[in-house]
């Protein structure tokens, strides 16, 4: 009887074993499940992380400090000898009248507002600059050499994106607008003021009107302009005078620059048109041409009044910027090869 009692307690033991045991191969091998899924979870965001930090550091890597400093700098001498010339362009562009009328007008404002609204441009043409150039040569770096991107398709996408990013920059140009229209010199006096002016009443997005024809004239005009003047410097002879030299890349960017500005001058046109409003709905850029076709004589040529006069600034313009650039970046060439030129006596001496 004792026997059978150990027997049937044991039997009970071991069947109450058995759903035990499963229970807990079972809940072993879900915790190892939980413990592969989160280990290959973490292996998948390490190794994207990984991918992550390798594209930044490659492409971060391509952009040299010296083609923004130099972009930089072109900009500000070329703004401080140009400015005047484009209030007279602007005055054209704005009203459609003769270069004596837009004369007329300044000279009736005075000297005082002759610089007026200088700084917009100057801050952003010498950041806008240095973008364009440091963008684009550190794009098209990494294109060619991480990609093996053809040279031609390279320098197209490196002039896009570097005009896309420009177009962060409108806000300068808007409040550029604002102060050399006449009919707003009441409402604000300086480049400060008109920027509170503005977002105060109308919020940030009155700042980027008109972006559409300028992320347009950006992209391409930027695409172009660096193809060209890769092309002009490797087949125009290479000259050994400094005077020579200096007239070849003058001539080489005022003939590049006055080109393509001449060529995508309509789009300014519309720009200013869109700008020269403030508060109102936003036209779209396709309306604004149609209405002011309508508005001068539904002649395509009076697209182009203030165009003769806007080549011949940009002529000097980008014959500046072109020379400043590229002597600009020779000081710093030479800059960084000075301390290796010194060192190489004492290394000859050892």
């Amino acid at each position: 009887m004792k026997v059978d009692v150990i027997l049937n307690t044991d039997e009970s033991i071991t069947t109450t074993a058995q759903p035990v045991t499963a229970a807990t191969a079972t809940a072993a091998a879900a915790t190892t499940t939980a413990a592969t899924t989160t280990v290959t979870a973490a292996t998948t965001t390490f190794v994207r992380s990984s991918h992550a930090n390798i594209f930044l550091d490659r492409f971060f890597g391509a952009f040299q400090w010296e083609e923004f400093a130099c972009g930089c700098g072109s900009a500000f001498v070329n703004i401080c000898v140009t400015y005047p010339i484009y209030k007279i362009i602007f005055r054209q562009m704005l009203h459609g009248v003769p270069i004596d009328s837009a004369l007329l007008q300044l000279r009736h404002e005075g000297l005082g507002f002759l610089y007026r609204g200088m700084l917009p441009p100057l801050a952003q043409k010498t950041i806008s600059l240095s973008i364009m150039f440091g963008v684009f040569d550190g794009t098209r770096r990494y294109l060619v050499e991480d990609y093996r991107l053809n040279d031609y398709g390279a320098k197209v996408i490196a002039g896009v994106v570097a005009g896309s990013v420009e177009s962060i920059l409108l806000p300068f140009e808007r409040v550029q607008t604002l102060l050399a229209d006449s009919k707003f010199h009441q409402y604000f006096s300086n480049t400060q003021n008109a920027f509170r002016y503005v977002v105060t009443n109308y919020g940030f997005r009155e700042l980027y009107r008109g972006i559409e024809p300028v992320f347009w004239r950006n992209g391409l005009s930027n695409a172009l302009f660096f193809m060209l003047r890769e092309e002009a410097s490797v087949r125009l002879p290479k000259r050994k005078s400094v005077s020579t030299r200096t007239a070849q890349e003058f001539i080489a960017g005022a003939v590049i620059g006055a080109s393509i500005s001449t060529l995508f001058y309509p789009l300014n046109v519309i720009k200013v048109s869109l700008q020269s409003d403030m508060g109102q709905v936003t036209e779209g850029s396709w309306h604004a041409c149609k209405r002011i076709y309508r508005e001068r004589d539904s002649r395509i040529g009076n697209f182009y009044r203030g165009c003769a006069f806007n080549t011949g600034r940009s002529f000097i313009s980008w014959g500046i910027m072109n020379t400043a650039y590229e002597n600009l970046k020779k000081l710093i060439r030479q800059q960084e090869l000075a301390p290796q030129v010194q060192t190489l006596p004492m290394s000859k001496g050892k």
